[in-house]
């Protein structure tokens, strides 16, 4: 059972969903959301980096219980996979808010020559002015990638640049 000490602060995400924010003094944080669905959830995140995964009852709004506990490591790999798909709509908003900015995602396939290789090996920016943002790669995603970053086969570049680049990378990419 977690007792709450503060009164829940709102916080608002993306300015599309209400999400509050409580102090657990001693224990970390407690946000709290109800979804579309009506389901009133919470993440205790504590201060040693363990979240908690809670739902709480559609009866008595005060009782809580918990669906699953997540060392700091589950719980990041959790978040990637979440926030992957929602990384990749950020920054096609943002080429749509920048005239001749465009955002692509392009896979390394097995017939890449760039399979098993870096990003620098790409030489993306040099050679087509285009920046490569993100890997997704096994369920992960990696923001900023640095040039010593291994590209496995099935990963996905996020890139940015404009669309003449873009097209250049990507046949570059593919060989």
């Amino acid at each position: 059972m977690i007792v709450v000490l503060a009164s829940p602060a709102p916080v608002h995400h993306d300015g599309r969903m209400d999400i509050s924010e409580t102090l657990l003094p001693g224990v970390g944080l407690r946000y709290e959301l109800t979804t579309t669905n009506g389901d009133h959830i919470g993440l205790v995140v504590a201060r040693h980096g363990e979240v908690t995964l809670l739902c709480y009852s559609e009866d008595d709004p005060d009782v809580s219980f918990t669906v699953a506990r997540m060392t700091r490591e589950e719980s990041e790999a959790v978040a990637d996979l979440l926030g992957a798909p929602r990384l990749a709509e950020r920054f096609a908003d943002l080429s749509r808010e920048v005239p001749g900015l465009m955002a692509a995602q392009i896979e390394i396939t097995a017939e890449s020559p760039f399979a098993g290789r870096t990003v620098a090996d790409t030489r993306a920016r040099t050679l087509t002015g285009v920046s490569i943002v993100a890997v997704f790669t096994e369920g992960k995603v990696l923001v900023s990638p640095d040039p010593d970053t291994l590209l496995p086969v099935h990963a996905t570049l996020v890139v940015m640049g404009s669309e003449d680049g873009i097209n250049a990378l990507q046949k570059r990419i593919a060989g």
